[in-house]
């Protein structure tokens, strides 16, 4: 059995981030070899990761990012089990570095297998469970391009959103912000009319009915009515449509408009932890 120093296992730790005992036993493992030592730990990750799969991750960080064209932007949720872990530096230091790699990938399982410094950012995540002792993945994963992508990040890191706008201007940032400010507040089902499933229209039309044969309403008056009920849903869950949150006296598309009359808002994306 080789002789540790202590100079090793501080070595040890700076690379991997797990605790001083379980540096010191995985150098023993490997008789001192340090690349054998770090596969020892990231092997205790795996049994972590296993023994832990049935657990909930509620707590975690959303991230939101664009990259330096400002013409893409993704949302990730690094998910952990609790409020303790979520609101650690280093955690929210590793759910920003995953999402920077996102941005050049389409999904989880790409991103998953994206490299992450000498592994994939998966076998980052198994490592961290077992360095963190609780139950680390990437939950949601959101992206969105456009001629201009702004985005938000609430505070505390529990709810992000990306907006896409048709062009780039003086005043892109701001407006991009504020819509995505909208995005996380009022939480829009849809774009606009345009992007509401048949299905939702359908599900609304007959609850619109439904309440006026409760409220005695004879069936023939009741296509119309409902219409106009499901025009009061398009308003307040589309997000053109909606009232501007800054300004209720103002859509959300008329606000807009009001600072680039040749601009319009393409997409949005958001991810919460609740």
């Amino acid at each position: 059995m080789s002789n540790i120093t202590a100079s090793e296992v501080n070595k040890l730790r700076k690379a991997t981030g797990a605790g001083m005992m379980d540096c010191k036993n995985a150098l023993v493992e490997a008789n001192g070899d340090f690349e054998l030592a770090i596969e020892n730990l990231r092997k205790k990750g795996q049994k972590v990761a296993a023994k832990r799969a049935d657990r909930d991750s509620s707590e975690g960080a959303v991230i939101a990012m664009v990259n330096k064209k400002q013409s893409k932007g993704v949302i990730i949720s690094l998910n952990c089990e609790t409020d303790f872990v979520a609101k650690n530096e280093s955690f929210v230091e590793l759910a920003n570095s995953i999402c920077k790699i996102a941005l050049n990938c389409s999904t989880i399982d790409e991103l998953s297998s994206s490299k992450y410094e000498s592994m994939t950012v998966g076998e980052k995540l198994i490592e961290q469970t077992g360095v963190i002792g609780e139950k680390l993945e990437i939950g949601s994963f959101e992206h969105l391009s456009s001629e201009y992508v702004g985005y938000y990040i609430h505070a505390g890191n529990k709810i992000a959103t990306i907006v896409g706008l048709s062009n780039k201007f003086e005043n892109a940032f701001d407006v991009a912000k504020n819509v995505a400010m909208q995005v996380a507040a009022m939480n829009p089902i849809a774009l606009n009319e345009n992007s509401v499933s048949s299905e939702v229209i359908e599900k609304e039309i007959e609850i619109a009915k439904e309440q006026l044969r409760a409220e005695g309403k004879p069936e023939s008056i009741l296509d119309n009515i409902a219409k106009g009920k499901l025009k009061k849903f398009f308003k307040e869950n589309t997000l053109v449509n909606q009232s501007y949150i800054k300004d209720n006296k103002s859509s959300v598309q008329n606000y807009v408009q009001s600072v680039n009359k040749d601009c319009s808002i393409t997409g949005f994306k958001r991810a919460a932890l609740v």
